[in-house]
């Protein structure tokens, strides 16, 4: 397994504790916690509007809660402002979109390596890394992002979020916009990442279907993750 990114000395990527966020008199979440390790995959479960998409952005860093402590790579994002967690988030987080969110007019390789430019990263060593990624996750060359399928689209959007080496993978929905078949083969992507990378995967979903290829399944209930019992991919009777 490769090591990428920062770790707590246990090998924790994500400490959750204590997370509160309250919208518009809705408390979205409630004393939240959650601790992620490199290699480690988790999925959160839950109908829309019930806080999933709100976790990751504390998880961003681009919501404040309003109480509890996001502790990414051993770093307490809550306390960062600015250009600070804009760096660490940029050296330690990668995120994969439900849409790929790729700019249609750039290659493939162009969209992933853009991610390791705005870094800081060299040019030649940044398409180098880039076409590496696209190679192993099996996308093909097009001289436009608008070129590829939807699976394509979101294997590139996988390498983009990978390219800077992060510590931290997060998913949101990242299969909701693929047919049965493609939303199979980028789950298998996807959860093959921390133990090929090294890093902790957070993805969170509505289909148990995705969820169930995590090593632990959370749901989120009233503000709180709750274990989910699931049978794994594939498991049949004995």
């Amino acid at each position: 397994m490769k090591t990428s990114g920062t770790q707590g000395p246990d090998g924790t990527v994500l400490a959750i504790g204590g997370l509160d966020y309250s919208v518009a008199g809705r408390r979205l979440l409630n004393g939240l916690e959650l601790e992620l390790r490199a290699g480690e995959s988790v999925a959160v479960t839950g109908p829309s509007g019930s806080g999933k998409s709100t976790l990751l952005s504390c998880v961003l860093g681009l919501i404040r809660p309003n109480g509890g402590t996001v502790a990414v790579a051993g770093a307490d994002t809550t306390g960062l402002r600015g250009a600070a967690l804009a760096r660490h988030r940029s050296r330690h987080i990668g995120m994969v979109f439900q849409f790929g969110e790729l700019l249609p007019e750039l290659s493939p390789v162009d969209n992933v390596a853009l991610a390791a430019l705005l870094a800081g990263t060299a040019k030649d060593s940044a398409y180098r890394r880039a076409e590496e990624l696209l190679d192993e996750l099996e996308v093909p060359r097009a001289d436009t992002s608008g070129e590829l399928s939807g699976g394509e689209r979101q294997r590139t959007a996988v390498a983009r979020a990978l390219i800077n080496s992060p510590s931290l993978l997060l998913a949101d929905e990242p299969t909701g916009a693929l047919d049965a078949a493609t939303r199979d083969k980028v789950t298998e992507l996807l959860f093959a990442m921390p133990a090929r990378h090294g890093c902790g995967l957070l993805l969170v979903t509505h289909d148990l279907t995705v969820a169930t290829h995590a090593e632990r399944v959370l749901s989120l209930d009233d503000g709180r993750l709750v274990p989910v019992p699931v049978r794994s991919p594939g498991a049949g009777d004995r």
